[in-house]
């Protein structure tokens, strides 16, 4: 039972650092270009769902970052809080969904 909690925590953190990575990746490419850099929202969604919302929520704040993009700024916290509910929720259950009989 530890080694899921452990292996989930790494998970965690593993998503986590990409998706600072991420949004650090974009900036660059970005601010190399003029401004005219193709920075998508399908790599920063597909990594929020995945785990890394607050992170990349933060960063973008941190970095000074996308800002103004409105889709960005509404859908990460909701995301964030989904996370959130979920992690908890997986460390209530003891990780029981994931057994197999």
């Amino acid at each position: 039972m530890v080694l899921l909690y452990v292996i989930f925590i790494v998970y965690i953190l593993a998503v986590n650092f990409y998706a600072v990575m991420l949004v650090r990746a974009q900036r660059d490419e970005y601010t190399e270009n003029d401004g005219k850099g193709k920075t998508g929202d399908g790599k920063l969604i597909l990594t929020a769902i995945l785990g890394g919302a607050i992170s990349i929520y933060v960063s973008m704040f941190i970095m000074r970052y996308r800002l103004k993009n409105l889709l960005l700024m509404i859908i990460m916290p909701v995301i964030a809080v989904l996370n959130v509910y979920f992690a908890v929720l997986a460390f209530r259950s003891g990780f029981t969904f994931f057994v197999v009989a």
